[in-house]
C-alpha cells in the first residue's frame, strides 16, 4: 500500500479528529486549536518524529481546522537523515501515524466520565508516530476526512 506523499516530502492527513477519544481519554472539540493557530500559525508548530524534540524532520506547510478535525500538510526534508527515512516509509505505507503535543488550556470532565473534553489547547507540535494515541490521527489523501464523516454520520444515525 503506497500513502499519498511528494517524492519531495510533502504530505497531507489529520492529525486530531473531533468528538473521538483517544487512548488516554481526551476528546477534542470543535474550535479547540483556534487561538492557538491565529497566535502561533503553522510555521510556529514543530514537525518531530515520536515527540522528540531532538528529531525535527520538517515543517508544516498549513494547519487548519475543518469540520472533521486538525487537517495538516507538512513536508520532511530529506536532507535530515530521519526526513528523508520517513519518505521511504510513509510511501511504503510502513509508518502514517499522526500525534499532536500540546497544553491544555480548558477542559471539562463530568464526574464519572471517562472523557475529558479539551475545549481550548495550545498546540506546540504535531509527530508522525508508529502509534497514534488516537488511532484516526493519519496521514491519509483527502478521503479519509469524507470517510471518517460518512462513518460518524452512520453511528449517529444507528443509535
Amino acid at each position: 500500500m503506497s500513502l499519498a506523499i511528494t517524492d519531495d516530502g510533502v504530505f497531507s492527513g489529520y492529525a486530531s479528529i473531533f468528538g473521538k477519544i483517544d487512548q488516554g481519554g481526551d476528546v477534542v472539540m470543535p474550535g479547540a486549536f483556534k487561538k492557538t493557530l491565529s497566535k502561533r500559525g503553522a510555521p510556529n508548530v514543530r514537525m518531530l518524529f515520536q515527540h522528540d524534540p531532538k528529531e525535527p524532520i520538517g515543517h508544516w506547510l498549513n494547519i487548519v481546522e475543518t469540520d472533521v478535525g486538525l487537517k495538516v500538510t507538512g513536508r520532511l526534508i530529506s536532507a535530515v537523515g530521519r526526513g528523508a527515512e520517513l519518505v521511504a516509509l510513509i510511501q511504503e505505507g510502513a509508518i502514517d501515524g499522526l500525534s499532536i503535543g500540546f497544553k491544555t488550556v480548558r477542559a471539562s470532565q463530568r464526574a464519572g466520565s471517562a472523557a475529558r473534553k479539551l475545549y481550548e489547547v495550545d498546540l506546540w507540535e504535531i509527530s508522525i508516530v508508529a502509534f497514534p494515541m488516537l488511532d484516526v490521527a493519519r496521514i491519509a489523501d483527502a478521503s479519509l476526512a469524507q470517510s471518517i464523516k460518512n462513518a460518524t454520520n452512520l453511528l449517529q444515525t444507528t443509535t
